[in-house]
């Protein structure tokens, strides 16, 4: 088993704003009725973003390495999510998206079983997938001093 470990850093910035600090440099925000400067996309479309991609990349290895002419992907996702909880309006319920759902539209010469076939081992490669639906260690850890 070889394991990488991939890092990115975040510091937080006037209002909502986070500056993640990563291979390209990009800003997270808050819209504006919200109470952010709206300087770029929030948490949660950040959090869903990286399953498209994720299916995307790992479609384009896995048609490299079977050698399908794959012409292209386009994926939707949208998910369910309880902002009653997450804003402290109630304990009841969770935090995090209750259902996550991925539209995908293969562009490539196969059937619709073969593109369904092709789905499945791409979501079951795809460590986006994979963190949504197991369960992975998180530890937060306090540190004294800024990591800047």
């Amino acid at each position: 088993m070889a394991i990488s470990k991939i890092k990115v850093s975040a510091s937080m910035g006037a209002g909502f704003s986070t500056q993640v600090n990563c291979s390209h440099p990009f800003v997270i925000d808050q819209p504006k009725m919200a109470g952010g400067n709206d300087e770029g996309p929030n948490p949660l479309e950040i959090f869903l973003s990286s399953l498209p991609a994720c299916i995307c990349a790992i479609g384009r290895i896995i048609a490299t390495q079977r050698r399908i002419n794959l012409r292209g992907i386009e994926v939707e996702v949208e998910g369910d999510i309880d902002k009653d909880f997450l804003l402290g309006k109630t304990t009841e319920g969770r935090a995090g998206f209750t259902e996550i759902r991925s539209f995908v539209h293969i562009d490539a010469d196969m059937t619709k079983e073969e593109k369904e076939a092709f789905l499945n081992d791409v979501a079951v490669r795809c460590p986006i997938a994979d963190n949504i639906a197991q369960k992975s260690v998180i530890k937060p850890i306090v540190v004294e001093n800024s990591m800047v």
